[in-house]
């Protein structure tokens, strides 16, 4: 049996009217559409044969149909209208994040809310294990007399900061120099590979002069390229399930909201996903996700990825609207985020 022409209008019919009222859809509806001159014997006819090919269900309770995982996967590849969004949802988007923290991490944080915002869904980001970051600079702010705050910049554009309380004073010429000579150290060295040498020796041989504030500054590096080795996930959006039909249940939306929330399960799910705009739907998901869409995104700074974003739902989701909000806002993120690499400095007096 063929998928002709005719049969994927009517099935591109019923999927988009599916997504929009959560009903299954009769033929008598769909007779009316201007788009689809057809009577309604015919298109029964059609649905029958589009039934058996595996592209519609038929529950018991309803003389409609509903699309099946193998017609959204249909729909989203062949049948979706690409959706261009409108000038005003771009500038509010540009707008929320340029009012974000300047750090990645924040910054990914915050665009996890806007994209649950603007798709009424739930959604994530996760900025991956950045084992292989390499550091591009490091530098000292300080905050008051006590408090220092340690920024370590990887090529990737990776931002991490961390405050350290310190045990001896320090003056704006000791944050300087220590800057100085961290970067020029530790700059083009992976995270991973300084975490295997002796970070101590370096403050011992280039900063003896400063040996007073080591004992501050040592242990923070440390613990701060440790945390640079974890996966960060960040979610948003969890209530937007209660207004979905499908979690009408409350087993149902206590299952999902279990799912999502065992944060090592699902943070391993989405760092597994192929790199790209990935959409996958039920069956294609894990055993956990079989009654679910799952949309993902890759963001970049410079050419590399660093970190993914999405959004999580009902198969019926409106595809087209949510995949561009995802790429809008992963470009967003990709653009803000370019990384100019600081001169050198002027060489470091030993």
């Amino acid at each position: 049996m063929d998928l002709n022409e005719r049969k994927l209008k009517i099935l591109q019919a019923i999927v988009s009217d599916f997504i929009s009222t959560s009903e299954p859809v009769g033929s008598r509806t769909l007779s009316k559409r201007p788009d689809i001159d057809l009577s309604p014997a015919t298109i029964r006819n059609e649905m029958s044969d589009l039934e058996e090919m595996g592209y519609l269900t038929h529950p018991h309770t309803s003389a409609g149909r509903v699309p099946s995982d193998k017609a959204y996967r249909l729909y989203v590849d062949q049948l979706m209208n690409s959706a261009d969004l409108p000038a005003e949802n771009k500038e509010e988007i540009a707008k929320r994040l340029g009012d974000g923290a300047a750090e990645l991490d924040e910054t990914v944080e915050h665009a996890a809310k806007v994209l649950s915002e603007m798709t009424n869904l739930v959604s994530f980001a996760i900025t991956p294990n950045r084992s292989d970051s390499k550091i591009n600079y490091i530098n000292f702010l300080p905050v008051d007399e006590s408090t220092v705050v340690l920024m370590i910049v990887c090529e990737d554009g990776k931002v991490t900061n961390s405050a350290i309380r310190m045990n001896a004073p320090y003056t704006e010429e000791n944050l300087t120099f220590m800057s100085k000579v961290m970067t020029h150290n530790f700059k083009g060295k992976a995270v991973s590979t300084l975490l295997t040498e002796n970070i101590a020796a370096t403050f011992e041989s280039d900063m003896a002069s400063l040996s007073s504030l080591s004992g501050s500054v040592v242990p923070s590096f440390v613990k701060t390229l440790e945390k640079m080795l974890n996966v960060d996930l960040y979610m948003d959006g969890y209530s937007n399930i209660f207004r979905l039909p499908e979690y009408n249940d409350i087993a149902k939306a206590k299952n999902f909201l279990e799912t999502v929330t065992n944060k090592d399960e699902f943070t391993n799910v989405l760092v597994n996903r192929d790199q790209g705009l990935m959409i996958t739907i039920g069956d294609e998901n894990a055993e956990d996700l079989k009654d679910c869409a799952l949309i993902t995104a890759d963001y970049k700074v410079n050419g590399k990825l660093v970190g993914r974003l999405g959004v999580i739902g009902p198969k019926r989701m409106k595809y087209g609207e949510v995949t561009s909000v995802i790429k809008y806002i992963t470009d967003n993120l990709s653009k803000s985020f370019e990384i100019e690499a600081p001169k050198e400095e002027d060489e470091i007096n030993e």
